[in-house]
This record gives structure tokens, C-alpha cells and sequence, in this order.
């Protein structure tokens, strides 16, 4: 997984509420191991019956194709839980989400992926919102995870964001759960000595009569 520390990109803005992940990815390209996720995301809103370009959504809009930024609205990424969601976003280029708020199992399946969800309060979003989407204008954003900050194309602090401290160190050192663990391994063997865990595994479990 890679590290993420500072990323500056334009900024995708698809602000709408309890977007699901059936939009995110429909069912039809979770059949097929080599089917195309980047193609397949927000496939209904992108793209009509006859696969013509609805030029009106954002991720059509040739200004946001290289976008790696995606704000959005409430509950993003609620429904079931499918990691397809994440990987379609994923392999569009979108390495960080800014929400009012996430579905659960969706937040955690973009850690395990390396994509930073970031959740604003909503006086914090309606003014990241105005400076995103203001004067109508392609708007560049500045997220520094270890400064827990977003700048705006000035360098100006707009805000900043709190985050786990595990998930944090996480994302900027590129590791998973295990990884996290193994990093305290002489913490666990130094454990297992004081409790004497071989021996615990190896005792016979007693047998109880009547």
C-alpha cells in the first residue's frame, strides 16, 4: 500500500447525500474479475442506456477527469458492503474523500485500500464547499495528512481535520493491521513470556465429570 502524507489535486465535487454503493459500482461489474472498475463507476449517472457521456456529471466533465479529490455529501458509501466500491474509486484516481459523514463499513474498506476519508462538521463543509465550488471555477486543494490540514490553492489554511491516530500512522507509513501489529512483536514476545503462553497452549484442557 502506498504511504500517503501530502497530496494537492483538483477537487471533483459530487455533493449529494446517501450515495450507496450500488451507484458507486453496479452489480454487473462484480461478476467478472477483469471487468473495468474505473469504467464502471457511477456507470447509470455517466453514461445513459445507450452508453452515450451525460456530459453534466461531474466525473464526464473533461475538467475533472484527473481529479484525485472527491467531496461529497452525507452517509457516502452507505448499503452493502462492497469492497468493488472502493477499487472503482480507487482506480479512478481518487486517493482521498471528503464527506459530512461515512458509512462505517465503507470507511474502513478505503483504509484498508489507502484512500483518506476525511469527515467535516457541517458549518466546516459548507465553507470548504464555498471555496471548492465558488465563482464556478476549477478549485486545486492541498490535503496534508501530518498537519491534519486542507489548503487552498493560495496555501492558506481552510480547515483542519481530525483523524484516528492509528488510521493516521497507517496511511502515512502505507501498512495494514498486521503490519501495525508486527511493529509491537517484542511488546507481544515480551508478553508471552510473563504469562508463560507456550505453556498455556500446551496444558491438556481439563476434563470435567459428573
Amino acid at each position: 500500500m502506498k504511504s500517503f502524507t501530502i497530496l494537492k489535486s483538483i477537487v471533483a465535487p459530487l455533493v449529494e447525500d446517501d450515495i450507496n454503493t450500488d451507484q458507486i459500482i453496479p452489480s454487473e461489474y462484480l461478476k467478472d474479475i477483469h471487468a473495468d472498475l474505473k469504467f464502471g463507476l457511477f456507470a447509470y449517472q455517466r453514461r445513459d442506456p445507450n452508453g452515450i457521456s451525460q456530459k453534466s456529471f461531474v466525473l464526464e466533465k473533461e475538467e475533472f477527469l484527473n481529479a484525485n479529490i472527491l467531496l461529497t455529501g452525507k452517509n457516502f458509501g452507505c448499503g452493502s458492503s462492497r469492497e468493488h466500491a472502493v477499487w472503482a474509486l480507487q482506480e479512478f484516481g481518487f486517493q482521498c474523500i471528503i464527506a459530512k459523514s461515512f458509512s462505517e463499513l465503507f470507511k474502513n474498506n478505503c483504509l484498508k485500500n489507502g484512500i483518506l476519508t476525511i469527515e467535516l462538521q457541517e458549518d466546516i463543509f459548507i465553507e470548504l464547499e464555498r471555496e471548492i465550488t465558488g465563482n464556478f471555477e476549477v478549485k486545486y486543494l492541498t490535503v496534508d495528512l501530518p498537519k491534519q490540514a486542507l489548503f487552498n490553492d493560495e496555501g492558506t489554511v481552510i480547515c483542519n481535520f481530525n483523524i484516528d491516530l492509528n488510521t493516521k500512522l497507517i496511511l502515512m507509513e502505507g501498512i495494514d493491521e498486521i503490519d501495525m501489529t508486527l511493529k509491537e512483536i517484542d511488546s507481544v514476545s515480551l508478553w508471552e513470556s510473563k504469562n508463560d503462553f507456550n505453556m498455556l497452549l500446551q496444558k491438556p484442557i481439563a476434563k470435567f465429570s459428573n
